[in-house]
């Protein structure tokens, strides 16, 4: 019975025995673990990775592809995981003033490729100690004292920084958001036709187009949809080559006047003042005139109520119709002429409220 029991306590402490040991194993293989992982960064980031070979490509006709890397502040030898590819970026857009973008690539095992776009000046931004020349993109090229001949310029922006190198920014956020959105319409439309701005009121917001149009835009919102409906408006073959105001009327219609001079060329006179409206669209100031005239806004009235109205029945209302095809001149509508537009308007144009021309 004793060896028996001498046995069984032997068995025992030999199975504890190994359960340590098993426990220390795991601990000693995590050390090594983490040892080889310690030093596998470390090799990583000094003798892996090592750069010995930069590209430079894209479009800089004012830098050589040297002066590109010298501003970028990497140097062959380089790791590419110690690479910081934002701060480069950005140290080549303070130091080379016609670098419009900058993006810094790495291409591992030992590669870097930076890629720059040149700047292209587009905008003159007139404030009251000079002109600033900016790019296409809003960056701050020059500060001059004068005005670039052939582009736009832009009045009334109050620009809280005109050091060259940086990004242009108001402190006015309306003016930010209305400007931010007008030079990217302006780069994106085919005819460059627009040449002056006028934003010292953000909610009377005027632009001067050089075939002598003025476009009466009202408030800082929704720039890019507004021009768009003031070029299809001037493009219309009724409204063509002529000179006049496009005014904004509400958020989503547009009316042609040829009756008011037309502002002259920017830079001869200074530019016409539109009248006022909040982010609505509707006219703000006691002195506020609205641009139509009663008789038009008394059609526009109509014209939308029978929009509104059921007119599936061609009969009903017919005295007002003169032989099925518009209005009886004798009620001063002008009628609805062969080609079923709103006609009137003393030859004066209008759109609807779906900027349909009507008139």
């Amino acid at each position: 019975m004793k060896d028996v029991e001498k046995t069984n306590v032997e068995r025992q402490n030999s199975r504890k025995r190994i359960r340590r040991r098993k426990r220390m194993m795991n601990v000693y293989g995590l050390v090594v673990a983490l040892l080889v992982i310690t030093a596998g960064v470390a090799i990583s980031y000094t003798f892996l990775f090592n750069i010995d070979e930069i590209r430079v490509s894209g479009e800089s006709d004012m830098y050589t592809a040297e002066e590109i890397v010298l501003a970028s502040g990497i140097h062959e030898g380089d790791n590419l995981l110690r690479l910081d590819p934002k701060k480069s970026e950005q140290r080549i857009l303070d130091e080379l003033l016609y670098v419009e973008t900058a993006t810094v690539k790495r291409d591992f095992p030992s590669s870097l490729e930076i890629k720059v776009t040149r700047c292209i000046p587009a905008f003159n931004v007139n404030y009251d100690q000079g002109t600033l020349l900016v790019s296409k993109n809003g960056k701050i090229l020059s500060d001059n004292g004068f005005i670039t001949e052939g582009l736009p310029v832009i009045y009334g922006y109050e620009p809280s920084v005109t050091t060259a190198g940086v990004m242009i920014s108001s402190e006015n956020e309306h003016k930010n958001e209305a400007f931010t959105e007008l030079i990217a319409s302006i780069n994106a439309s085919e005819e460059k036709n627009i040449a002056t701005v006028d934003m010292s009121d953000e909610l009377s917001i005027l632009v001067n187009y050089s075939n002598g149009m003025v476009f009466k835009m009202g408030n800082w919102s929704d720039v890019e949809y507004k021009l768009k409906l003031a070029e299809t408006v001037m493009n219309y073959d009724t409204v063509k080559g002529k000179k006049g105001y496009i005014t904004m009327i509400g958020t989503n219609q547009c009316g042609f006047r040829t009756s008011d001079e037309p502002a002259e060329i920017p830079g001869v006179t200074e530019p016409t003042r539109p009248s006022a409206t909040d982010a609505d669209g509707n006219p703000v100031g006691g002195d506020v005139q609205v641009e139509l005239n009663p008789e038009h806004e008394a059609i526009f009235d109509e014209f939308n109520n029978r929009n509104e109205d059921q007119q599936t029945d061609d009969t009903a209302g017919n005295q007002d119709y003169d032989n099925g095809n518009g209005y009886d001149d004798s009620n001063g509508y002008g009628g609805y002429d062969d080609g079923n537009n709103y006609g009137g308007y003393d030859d004066e144009n209008n759109y609807d409220a779906y900027g349909n021309y009507i008139g």
